[in-house]
């Protein structure tokens, strides 16, 4: 069956590994997905991501978790822009995750960006997910 939301197959992954207590996970790959992890590693949510090819053609991200003192940086992760539900959001109405102690993630038309990111090149887009 054909996955209709890589994204959130994604983030999904990370959350369920960070609860098992998984140092590493996979996920397949994708631009999009790649960008996102490079915002997570930037912001110091995650230690890193590697991507490699497999014989199928369909590359694969290994993901390195990030823990601090024993518990997962990341304490939420979720989706905000579903494919049924698209959310977009102007510069001057960027969310705030927990008061600007979380991060917004955002498809802008100058690429995949935090929300501190998008604020200093003043520019909204499609709010991709939320994480603290």
């Amino acid at each position: 069956m054909a996955m209709t939301d890589p994204l959130g197959d994604m983030l999904t992954r990370i959350r369920n590994g960070q609860r098992a207590k998984k140092t590493k996970v996979e996920s397949p790959a994708s631009r999009l997905r790649e960008n996102v992890l490079e915002v997570l590693k930037r912001e110091g949510y995650i230690r890193g991501f590697e991507r490699s090819d497999t014989d199928t053609g369909q590359g694969a991200l290994t993901i390195e978790l990030k823990y601090f003192e024993g518990e997962p940086v990341i304490k939420a992760i979720s989706r905000v822009s579903t494919p049924g539900r698209r959310v977009y959001s102007g510069i001057k109405e960027l969310p705030r995750v927990r008061n600007g102690l979380g991060i917004s993630i955002l498809s802008t038309p100058r690429g995949v960006m935090s929300d501190a990111e998008a604020r200093a090149a003043n520019v909204g887009g499609e709010v991709l997910c939320r994480v603290f």
